[in-house]
């Protein structure tokens, strides 16, 4: 049995993240399916027995059980010494953009992701919403990485693995095409693309509709 599991789907950017982390450190990991469309995050039995806040992903590691994917990004920080930082300031840092993430890049992106792509639904004035909301946040970002490699400074963090995590998804899904619109973005998107052991979601994650088809 692998050291780590991870239970995930690869439409879930958020489990992107720790799937991104565990192959970026090279951890002997593999995946669970966790079977989001058929009400498997719903159910009695994983919200009792794998995480009661009823999301993924969840890593399972040494008989703990891991849920939320910042807290999961800086225990496989910690425990490998890789993309956490090498001081107390860089380690603050990192956490700033985690938590930024987390309540406002991420956070809408995700939303409106769901709503867009995965239900195909929602009120237009929802949609319109998320994408100011998201059109704020990036424009953060995009002036950031104008002048830094990464969001944190010279080398890449568990803040860059946090933020990309739906970002390699495809551009009808996220409402706005990155490459067109946020050049520094998309020049960080591809150093990270760059970084040994990189996987697209849909590839390193089981549950995307064209692998069963494949």
């Amino acid at each position: 049995m692998a050291e780590y599991q991870l239970c995930c789907f690869a439409q879930s950017g958020h489990s992107y993240k720790a799937a991104l982390m565990l192959n970026l450190i090279a951890a002997d990991w593999a995946p669970i399916f966790v079977d989001f469309f058929n009400g498997a995050t719903r159910s009695q039995a994983y919200r009792s027995d794998v995480n009661e806040m009823g999301e993924a992903p969840v890593l399972l590691h040494q008989g703990k059980k891991l849920s939320q994917s910042g807290l999961i990004l800086t225990y496989l920080a910690e425990r490998s010494g890789r993309f956490g930082g090498d001081n107390d300031d860089e380690r603050d840092e990192v956490l700033r953009w985690i938590l930024f993430d987390n309540h406002r890049f991420t956070s809408y992106v995700a939303t409106s992701v769901f709503q867009r792509a995965i239900r195909n639904a929602g009120d237009p004035a929802v949609h319109a919403f998320l994408q100011g909301r998201i059109k704020s946040a990036f424009g953060i970002v995009e002036k950031r990485l104008a002048s830094l490699p990464f969001i944190t400074g010279g080398k890449p963090s568990i803040a860059d693995i946090s933020m990309c995590g739906y970002l390699y998804y495809p551009p009808e899904h996220l409402g706005f095409d990155i490459v067109a619109d946020y050049p520094a973005i998309a020049a960080w998107l591809e150093r990270i693309k760059a970084l040994p052991n990189w996987e697209h979601p849909h590839k390193l994650m089981p549950g995307h509709p064209s692998a069963a088809a494949a």
